[in-house]
């Protein structure tokens, strides 16, 4: 591991941070999950551009701008010197006084990670995941905008633990109406009646930059697909289910609440998406080594 700190490289081992930091104490920071593959950061102008959002939509100035924060993450990769791996990239309030109130945070921080990252056994990545419907809800867009990539996911921390305690490996995350928003670290498709289906982001879905490239890579193969309104029951009768994300990259999903979803897992459709992915990662994104 290799963490960009404080204007300087080190090993994992010997990053601090202050404990006065507003995004430890208040998690008052905006983050991306970034990944390398083939020596390229894959999407990262994309990344750099939702960072920006976010953080505009909390009022943070990004320490010397999009540019800057590019030639950290890098940096960083460079330093980190694998050609395969994870960046996760923050930017914190900074410092300042005990209290919420963010004016006394005169300097926001630059935190950026380069590590491993494995979020499924490699077994479950070939049968697909077991997912279980969780009680943990989805905030409405009126009380917390998902599309502000925040440090505060507590939210989706304590609906993957219900999903672990349960036995499952991944959980499903209802929104206020019981629709579906996510899982509880990516993005929910559904192939059903000859086309891609996901949440959009007023029903509680992240804006994932995965999710961006799976329109991009079906409409390549010529599979109609759609932002659309989705409830359990549309995964449960649905042909095939996948998870996407930075993280997850394309996870088949062989069941819901111990039923078994689609004729085989992965589908088809699942498959075709997840061989043009792994060929556009191999080409997109600038070169770091």
């Amino acid at each position: 591991m290799k963490v960009w700190i404080e204007g300087k490289i080190v090993d994992g081992s010997e990053a601090r941070i202050s404990v006065l930091d507003h995004g430890l104490l208040y998690g008052d920071g905006v983050f991306e999950g970034i990944r390398l593959y083939s020596g390229r950061v894959f999407k990262l102008d994309s990344h750099l551009e939702r960072l920006h959002h976010s953080a505009r939509a909390i009022g943070l100035e990004l320490p010397g701008g999009k540019a800057r924060i590019r030639e950290i993450v890098l940096a960083t990769a460079r330093a980190y010197g694998q050609p395969d791996g994870y960046v996760r990239l923050l930017v914190t309030r900074g410092d300042g006084a005990m209290g919420v109130d963010p004016t006394t945070c005169p300097s926001p921080r630059v935190v950026c990670i380069a590590c491993e990252i494995g979020l499924y056994p490699a077994e479950k990545l070939r049968a697909g995941l077991d997912m279980v419907t969780v009680s943990v809800r989805r905030p409405a867009a009126d009380v917390l905008d998902p599309r502000v990539k925040s440090l505060n996911y507590l939210n989706n921390v304590m609906a993957k633990r219900e999903a672990k305690l349960r036995g499952a490996d991944e959980a499903l995350v209802l929104n206020a109406a019981g629709m579906v928003a996510e899982a509880a670290v990516a993005n929910v498709w559904a192939f059903r009646r000859g086309s891609l289906l996901t949440p959009p982001a007023t029903d509680g879905a992240l804006e994932g930059i995965t999710r961006g490239a799976v329109f991009e890579l079906a409409a390549g193969l010529g599979i109609p697909a759609r932002e659309q309104t989705l409830s359990r029951m549309d995964l449960i009768s649905a042909d095939e289910v996948f998870l996407c994300g930075a993280g997850a990259r394309i996870v088949a999903v062989r069941s819901l609440d111990g039923i078994a979803i689609g004729a085989r897992v992965p589908g088809a459709v699942t498959e075709k998406l997840a061989a043009e992915f792994a060929a556009l990662t191999r080409r997109d994104g600038p070169v770091f080594l």
